[in-house]
């Protein structure tokens, strides 16, 4: 067994620089299975005659420990703090804190807005919380319409209906009842559609619509517009071609596809093995919709399109699973810091 003697040299001699060292004494010393504790234990052993005054070394030993505890502790704390206090030197070079990235649809749509701002198109933006007016009737949508059931738009109320737009041609409606043409103008923005999540859909994506009304516009003009566009978005090797097709609110109306840009038009997964993927709808504005906003269809015409950013954004990087633009992946993210 350890001397009391020893132990008091021990105490006095004990040095405290760290918080583990801190530990280190209070389990050697303070703690029920301390050497201080261990001579309590012994009590039983030493002779009746000098029990008492064995246990007043014991209870000076352990007066001592806790005192020099307490003092250790002290000082740690005041190096501690005199560390925190010490002035701070201005002369130092700054951290370099790590960048972060634009994300890719923000980079796809900063792109699509800068190709047609080249060419006259300026930018609109309207509500993400649509009343049916704009979203569906004055687009030429009839009443019966499948994108006006439930299984297919996020209705807020019915009668009147208030629901999320599904499309950013409800910004069309709504620059047109403001101006008169010449307009010519890009709609980008969020949409939202009752779409079960995938690969290749999401119920919440972002879109861009442009149009163009004005006197004598014809299909011609919507042909070179998205032509010159895909050129500046995929490549000078790019081709175009357009579908026939319907959409509501145009006549005649298109598809807009190009080359796939992953398999050069040999054939890949990506393009079903066609050599051609969709990137947009389009088509000559309906008289019926001019008339709605108090548009003269006799006198002015115009062509729209739309298409969705990820999807530009997914051909354009190569990008399989649209689920990798909402999911926060850093590593995903991290691919777009050069951009």
């Amino acid at each position: 067994m350890i001397s009391i003697d020893k132990i008091k040299e021990e105490i006095a001699g004990a040095v405290s620089k760290n918080a583990e060292d801190l530990e280190a004494f209070r389990i050697r010393f303070i703690s029920r299975k301390s050497v201080i504790g261990e001579l309590f234990s012994k009590m039983k052993d030493v002779p009746a005659e000098e029990r008492k005054k064995f246990g007043q070394q014991i209870n000076e030993v352990k007066n001592l420990a806790q005192e020099k505890f307490k003092g250790l502790v002290s000082s740690l704390e005041k190096e501690e703090t005199k560390i925190e206090a010490a002035p701070f030197d201005l002369t130092l070079p700054s951290a370099k804190g790590a960048l972060g990235s634009r994300h890719p649809i923000t980079i796809t749509r900063n792109r699509i807005i800068e190709i047609f701002e080249k060419i006259g198109f300026n930018v609109s933006d309207g509500p993400e919380i649509e009343d049916d007016w704009h979203n569906f009737t004055a687009l030429n949508f009839p009443p019966n319409h499948p994108a006006r059931e439930m299984q297919d738009t996020f209705f807020i109320e019915k009668n009147p209906d208030i629901a999320l737009r599904t499309h950013t041609s409800s910004v069309q409606i709504r620059v047109m009842e403001n101006q008169q043409p010449p307009i010519r103008t890009l709609c980008p923005g969020r949409v939202f559609r009752n779409e079960a999540i995938s690969a290749r859909a999401h119920c919440i994506f972002h879109q861009v619509e442009g149009f163009y009304v004005n006197e004598n516009v014809s299909f011609v003009d919507l042909k070179q517009t998205l032509f010159h566009f895909a050129k500046e978005m995929f490549g000078k090797d790019t081709k175009v071609r357009y579908r026939p097709s319907y959409f509501p609110f145009t006549e005649p109306s298109a598809e807009i596809d190009i080359s796939c840009n992953i398999c050069k038009g040999d054939g890949c997964n990506v393009c079903k093995y066609t050599g051609w993927v969709e990137i947009a709808g389009s088509g000559m504005i309906d008289p019926n919709v001019l008339e709605n906003v108090g548009i003269d269809s006799e006198k002015y015409t115009g062509f729209a399109f739309g298409m969705g950013i990820e999807r530009i954004a997914m051909l354009k990087w190569e990008i399989n699973d649209l689920r990798l633009f909402t999911e926060n992946d850093i590593r995903f993210l991290d691919q777009f810091k050069s951009f």
